[in-house]
């Protein structure tokens, strides 16, 4: 069956259920960013309050969410949407199996952004966090047959047609998530599209965090904290049909 055949009904005999926790890396600089611009706590918290009430309402169902959760559903999607999120979609919220996977994917895309801006050839280092949310709720698995015999459409590197297509007839069968294989990671990884906040198990994210600053340049996307870094050449990225190249430590 092609990707643009799939029905509610055989998309719903595909699904199972489907338990772990999901890495996900979000830029660290919110409460930085407004220290910057007042004198005291009582002067930030009134700040951060007037631009909680200039922010989209909460999406329904995340009312109870910690923010770093709920924020995906909250928002319109970025221009051309994501791989499983279209410009007029509800929210997404994307996981992965591993803060590497996690990087790789979020790394590829702040080096689309570099690529696109004006007169700019690198970003300096930003400090981001690395959390983890646990995920419960029923799924369908891109990389099991079936499914995997329209592997070229999950994975194509920048054409989202047919997999916010699926998206589309996930939901409407009533599954909370998709999984399929990471498009950016070198190494073998999978990632989730989690198309409800019903899936998440827990309300917070687990409480081991981790911080990584992220620097961009034309060549390379690098990571570090700590102890450890994660480099992710760009030069195979641009390349059809693959989704990148790196090394991590």
């Amino acid at each position: 069956m092609s990707s643009s055949t799939w029905t509610p009904r055989a998309v719903s005999a595909e699904a199972r259920p489907w338990r772990a926790g999901a890495w996900r890396m979000v830029e660290a600089q919110h409460v930085a960013s407004t220290m910057k611009l007042v004198d005291d706590r009582d002067e930030q918290d009134l700040l951060e309050s007037l631009l909680e009430s200039s922010k989209p309402a909460l999406a329904s169902g995340t009312e109870r969410l910690d923010y770093l959760l709920a924020t995906p559903f909250r928002y319109p999607a970025r221009h051309g949407g994501s791989r499983f999120r279209g410009a007029t979609d509800p929210g997404v919220f994307y996981g992965a199996e591993s803060v590497h996977t996690a990087a790789a994917e979020l790394g590829y895309w702040r080096w689309r952004f570099l690529r696109d801006a004006v007169d700019l050839d690198r970003l300096a280092p930003v400090a981001h966090t690395a959390f983890r949310a646990d995920i419960a709720t029923e799924v369908v698995d891109l990389r099991e047959p079936p499914l995997s015999a329209d592997a070229a459409a999950w994975r194509h590197p920048d054409d989202y047609s047919a997999t916010q297509a699926f998206a589309r007839v996930a939901r409407e069968a009533g599954l909370g998530g998709i999984v399929y294989g990471s498009v950016r990671d070198p190494r073998p990884g999978w990632c989730l599209a989690l198309l409800t906040p019903a899936g998440f198990a827990r309300t917070k994210p687990q409480p081991r965090m981790q911080t990584w600053f992220l620097a961009v340049s034309a060549e390379d996307v690098t990571w570090r904290r700590e102890g450890a870094s994660m480099r992710f050449e760009m030069s195979r990225w641009v390349e059809p049909g693959f989704g990148g190249r790196g090394s991590a430590r």
